[in-house]
């Protein structure tokens, strides 16, 4: 299968550079798959897995939480809110972190602390469902 370049990066930093065979996108309007002359797109992400089939290497899994994916000439490119390997991700850390963030909202004294609280557990919810953990 031809190759293409492409780059996955977060505000803390670059998670992944090189070239792949393919990569599942989890766009807003559905999951797509890019390959090598895929036509030119931009497109909003929701929270998912990107999956990233490399020539000759083991498959890479990355959580996003929203961002944008820009498919062009160059390759393809995602800039993630918010952007984890699948394999730094474990199911008792998530299950605690939703437990605070439901005390957090449970407690919260302001609407301002509730809706931080709250937007806090969806993306934990999110997180769960896109692993179906």
């Amino acid at each position: 299968m031809a190759a293409f370049h492409f780059e996955l990066v977060s505000p803390e930093k670059l998670l992944f550079s090189g070239e792949v065979e393919s990569v599942v996108v989890p766009g807003t309007e559905g999951a797509f798959t890019v390959l090598k002359d895929h036509a030119p797109v931009m497109t909003t992400l929701k929270p998912g897995l990107v999956e990233v089939a490399q020539s000759g290497g083991k498959p890479a899994r990355h959580f996003v939480r929203g961002g944008f994916a820009d498919v062009s000439a160059n390759g393809l490119t995602i800039l993630a809110e918010q952007a984890i390997p699948v394999e730094e991700l474990d199911a008792n850390r998530i299950a605690a972190a939703i437990k605070d963030a439901e005390e957090d909202a449970a407690d919260a004294k302001s609407d301002e602390a509730r809706r931080v609280a709250d937007e806090k557990l969806a993306q934990l919810g999110e997180l769960k469902t896109a692993l179906g953990i």
